[in-house]
């Protein structure tokens, strides 16, 4: 007789990952012919690449509240929660009321400065402790200004970032290295870690004195939703200030975590801060701002000063609707109620997950799922990962939370979504750990 050995885990997360993608691409066909059609006209049928997914992206119709319906009738939860920006979801009133308002008693762009983007800078100035504030129209503008801004007040080039920071489109420092497509790339200093102070301080002062900033987020986002310490943060803050640079803290994602955004609530007092996503309302937006002196050199009165242009910088929508979203939405009272909620969802997720190979990180309302051979729990930065990734079970893990009713990206970030139903949540916890019992072989450690 002969006898024959059990699949291995990997054999059988493949044949598992084969059967959850026939699947998909049999209850998606109205996706399927959306995106044969889009091929035709837009480089691999879309314009934003962060959302293609093989074998083909989902196409959605409508959005309402916080739940998204796709092209073939599917509902689902939206935890994707546009990347961060759609906190407020798809309907809230007051966007929409002040959406219409804005458009029936002001018009859309003036071509001329306004007391609207006056009312909005006076609050975000106050609301992030910021002596001044300018306006972009995303967060990669503002990082890019931010920047532009630091040199020029330095007289200097160089830039110190970290190995899985973003900072936007053109802005990305992945696997310890600048982008393809990231501007200026010569000029970029990346530490190889992140949150490893020792290593920062080494490389800050390997730039000498040709260091114009450091330019960190408190917690990074696209890199997994890894939370930066306080000495991490306090320290490379120091190492910055001691070689007479700037240090630039990317809010841009984590502001939402905070009623004052992170910088605040850990007392990191940077000299330039960088905002965007859910500030627009759900329109595109971006804003930078920081010490008065610094901030001069974007003021025209100054002979010398940089000019800073941007048609829509100052549109009257995106003022008036960020304008309502945090003054009358997002208070701050809202704001620490919803990020403890996230919190307590997390810490519940990590105890249905505890002893499996899917790991939760994060803050507040942002939470990372780490897929890892070993199911490591403490996560400290992106090369805490590498060669234990287990991309199977992460996309499996998409392909069944989709059949369950569970929108989120495919790389693992949850961004949840203010007017979410408690109910829902619970489900969510009960599909995942639904999903941990049908593949017990291959998801416990």
């Amino acid at each position: 007789m002969t006898s024959t050995s059990p699949p291995s885990n990997h054999e059988a997360s493949q044949a598992a990952l084969r059967a959850a993608e026939a699947r998909f691409i049999a209850n998606n066909p109205l996706s399927k012919a959306q995106h044969d059609l889009a091929v035709g006209t837009l480089p691999g049928g879309n314009t934003r690449t962060v959302l293609h997914t093989s074998p083909f992206p989902l196409s959605m119709k409508q959005g309402r509240g916080a739940y998204v319906w796709d092209l073939d009738g599917h509902k689902y939860l939206d935890f994707v929660g546009e990347l961060s920006a759609g906190l407020l979801g798809h309907s809230h009133p007051v966007i929409h009321k002040t959406f219409l308002s804005t458009f029936d008693t002001v018009g859309l762009s003036l071509g001329a400065t306004t007391v609207h983007e006056h009312a909005y800078a006076a609050l975000l100035s106050a609301r992030f402790r910021l002596a001044r504030v300018r306006m972009a129209n995303t967060g990669t503008e503002a990082n890019l200004h931010a920047l532009a801004g630091a040199r020029h007040f330095t007289g200097r080039r160089k830039v110190v970032v970290f190995s899985g920071g973003y900072h936007g489109a053109v802005l990305s420092f992945p696997d310890g290295k600048a982008a393809p497509n990231t501007v200026d790339r010569g000029d970029f200093v990346v530490v190889p870690r992140y949150n490893d102070l020792q290593l920062a301080r080494e490389v800050i002062e390997s730039v000498e004195k040709d260091l114009a900033a450091v330019l960190v987020e408190p917690m990074q986002g696209a890199g997994g939703c890894i939370p930066g310490t306080r000495e991490f943060l306090v320290g490379v803050r120091d190492a910055a200030h001691r070689q007479g640079a700037l240090f630039i803290l990317d809010e841009v994602m984590t502001s939402r975590l905070a009623p004052g955004g992170l910088g605040v609530e850990m007392g990191l007092e940077p000299d330039m801060v960088t905002l965007g996503k859910y500030l627009g309302g759900g329109l595109a937006f971006g804003a930078f701002g920081g010490r008065d002196d610094v901030m001069a050199v974007y003021d025209p009165r100054v002979e010398g000063s940089l000019a800073h242009s941007g048609t829509f910088n100052n549109n009257t929508m995106a003022m008036c609707v960020g304008y309502a979203a945090l003054s009358e939405v997002y208070k701050p009272e809202v704001n620490v109620a919803f990020n403890e909620r996230g919190n307590r969802f997390r810490e519940k997720l990590r105890e249905v997950t505890k002893g499996t190979r899917l790991s939760i990180t994060g803050r507040g309302s942002l939470l990372g799922l780490h897929f890892t051979e070993d199911g490591m729990e403490e996560i400290t930065c992106g090369e805490d990962l590498k060669g234990k990734e287990r991309r199977d079970l992460r996309d499996l893990f998409w392909f069944e939370m989709l059949e369950a009713g569970f929108w989120t990206t495919r790389r693992g970030y949850i961004a949840m979504i203010l007017e979410t139903p408690d109910e829902e949540l619970d489900a969510f916890l009960a599909a995942v750990k639904a999903f941990l019992g049908r593949h017990r072989d291959i998801m416990l450690v």
